[in-house]
């Protein structure tokens, strides 16, 4: 039996140096405390902006999505479809709630008129910066709400944030109580079977499109015929 090396040689044919080693080491770990220091930076910054807009100085802002909550915010053009379609169905003086979809609701208060009334109902409560528009909303507390909210608004716009049978029959009944007729409902393909099942919609041509683009096919169902979103958008 050969004897075995007591010094082994790379595939290279030379001795390993342990110098390199170290260098690698210490490269990867400036790195990594680079990357963490500035993901703290930005933090504080997102918190800084947070503040400014609960306190009413800036209002274009948009907090960072948080993928603990399923948060995943559509696009501009999206969001503006979306808005628009609710404010031509909602009329003159309607009244639109927005659940679980922050970025129509930020839409819609940049598009409507001062007699239209928009509430965003949301579990994260960094969206208290609207103000009385803000409504605190848990989907698995579906029917705690304020009596002076049934059956209160023209159109809801709904965007349940999990691809569950449970969490979709749960915002169901949420969105049976707020709404006096019309619903719009963006969720996976998926959900579509219960989506018709729990609230008679159906789904458009229109396709939601988000800022960072998501593996699931995403429809947009509504319990009404829409020329708008059915028009090839």
């Amino acid at each position: 039996m050969a004897e075995k090396l007591k010094n082994p040689v790379s595939e290279s044919g030379s001795h390993p140096d342990p110098e390199d080693d170290l260098d690698y080491e210490t490269r990867l770990s400036n790195a990594a405390a680079d990357a963490l220091q500035e993901f703290f930076l930005e933090r504080e910054l997102e918190d800084e902006r947070l503040a400014e807009a609960q306190m009413g100085h800036i209002t274009d802002f948009q907090p960072q999505e948080d993928w603990q909550l399923s948060q995943f915010w559509y696009d501009d053009k999206t969001a503006e479809i979306l808005a628009r379609e609710a404010l031509a169905v909602a009329g003159e003086y309607g009244r639109i709630a927005c659940v679980s979809s922050p970025t129509v609701y930020r839409k819609l208060v940049g598009l409507k008129s001062l007699n239209v009334e928009v509430k965003c109902l949301e579990y994260d409560r960094k969206f208290e910066m609207f103000g009385n528009d803000f409504i605190f909303y848990d989907f698995n507390e579906p029917l705690d709400l304020d009596t002076c909210l049934k059956n209160h608004f023209d159109v809801v716009i709904a965007d349940p944030p999990f691809l569950s049978e449970e969490c979709l029959t749960k915002t169901a009944l949420t969105l049976k109580y707020l709404a006096r007729d019309k619903i719009i409902l963006c969720t996976g393909a998926v959900m579509e079977s219960l989506a018709l099942k729990l609230l008679n919609v159906s789904p458009c041509e229109f396709r939601p499109t988000h800022q960072k683009q998501l593996q699931n096919e995403f429809l947009c169902y509504t319990n009404y015929e829409s020329e708008t979103l059915n028009s090839g958008n």
